[in-house]
């Protein structure tokens, strides 16, 4: 991987829609299925991990490969469904093969709606496809094998 600077940005936008509302997907529990019409921790998380990535990718280099490893959020503030949302990654520091970034997200009013921290390992590409596929050989495996008794 080519060296990030410190300090170097990356954003990422998008518009909350009601499918990135609080919804636990349970129907039947009305404290664990559509509860709040607002943007959604989980959904927060994962663009600001989509951010921290966004960060590695021009300094990637032919064959290498990034995949998070953390992500951490601090939900301050909310934004409604049809709201723009603005995060931006900042590269922190480069530990090795470990990229670390700062994120925060604003909603269009301004608000600072969270805060949070994202690692993407930077591994080569064919190192990656093999722990995928060693991965999926002990699955398959594990789903042959007779069921204790």
């Amino acid at each position: 991987m080519k060296p990030i600077p410190i300090g170097y940005q990356a954003t990422f936008e998008t518009v909350v829609s009601d499918e990135m509302t609080v919804d636990f997907e349970h129907a039947d529990d009305p404290l664990l299925g559509k509860l709040h019409p607002v943007y959604a921790t989980y959904w927060m998380a994962k663009h600001m991990e989509l951010a921290g990535r966004k960060i590695i990718l021009p300094f990637l280099e032919e064959g290498e490969e990034g995949i998070g490893s953390k992500v951490s959020v601090d939900h301050q503030a909310s934004a409604l469904p049809g709201m723009k949302v603005r995060v931006v990654a900042e590269h922190l520091r480069t530990e090795g093969n470990r990229v670390h970034a700062r994120c925060t997200a604003w909603n269009e009013l301004g608000d600072r709606i969270g805060e949070g921290y994202t690692e993407q390992v930077i591994l080569p590409r064919a190192k990656l496809l093999r722990i995928f596929e060693k991965l999926q050989e002990r699955w398959q495996a594990s789903r042959n094998r007779p069921a204790d008794r």
